[in-house]
């Protein structure tokens, strides 16, 4: 099931840039407490059976509150996820939202199981469809919301372009210019936009297309090359800081 993927980890130190994933995603805390920082809102504590749903393209980092936790990562192609919700429940693709239902918790770590013991396609995708119907159906503990300043967006879409094209890091005083800006103005704004900066905006980019590549069986040098990266090291060290796993690891 190439529209699927996930992990299992235990961690006791920070891990994570903030940074977004091209695909919708599901976390599960198993054990210990952590922080979840989105690009809007307070930050949120997090406890064990708790469960995440994380759009595609929104900013979000999530690392130890303290001590030792464990989590489960399950990340699946939006489109696919779309097609599996009814017509009504499209608000679920429009934020982030925390769960802390047990029955929610249990019924996605049944499914988690599932892709690890390679279960029939169909049967997944029943679980997949089950667990979200239940998501629609119970209030959310929290809600975090997405973004929506289209006026900010089309402002910023050369910026955005230039950042995602250039082979080289361009400088912030080219970017402020083509959007009519300062370059603080233009940080402050992308921020607002994004929740990022706007190098770090790029990099992150840089980084969910080479979990694409890598997904795909590019190799790891051309993958690197392919993007503009310095050398592997310099891509090693940039995909570690945003997957928390190494880029071989990743492609396995």
């Amino acid at each position: 099931m190439p529209q699927l993927e996930s992990r299992r980890s235990c961690r006791d130190s920070a891990c994570y840039r903030p940074h977004t994933h091209d695909r919708f995603s599901i976390g599960l805390i198993d054990s210990g407490t952590t922080v979840f920082g989105g690009a809007l809102g307070d930050p949120i504590r997090l406890a064990a059976g708790d469960v995440i749903l994380i759009p595609a393209g929104h900013v979000h980092a999530c690392n130890p509150d303290e001590g030792r936790w464990e989590y489960q990562m399950i990340q699946a192609d939006q489109d696919w996820i779309a097609a599996l919700l009814p017509p009504t429940a499209a608000h679920l693709l429009a934020g982030i939202r925390v769960y802390r239902q047990p029955e929610i918790y249990r019924r996605f770590t049944g499914i988690n199981n599932m892709l690890f013991t390679d279960a029939e396609p169909s049967g997944i995708g029943t679980g997949f469809r089950t667990g979200l119907h239940e998501c629609v159906t119970r209030e959310p503990e929290y809600r975090l919301p997405g973004y929506g300043d289209e006026e900010l967006f089309a402002r910023l879409e050369p910026v955005l372009v230039r950042l995602r094209q250039d082979e080289s890091n361009p400088t912030l005083e080219d970017l402020a210019e083509l959007a009519g800006m300062g370059k603080y103005q233009l940080i402050r704004a992308m921020k607002r936009l994004t929740g990022l900066a706007p190098l770090a905006w790029r990099q992150n980019e840089r980084v969910t297309e080479s979990r694409r590549m890598l997904r795909e069986g590019r190799a790891l040098a051309e993958t690197a090359h392919a993007l503009g990266f310095v050398d592997q090291s310099h891509f090693h060290r940039v995909f570690r800081a945003h997957v928390a796993a190494s880029p071989g690891t990743y492609r396995g």
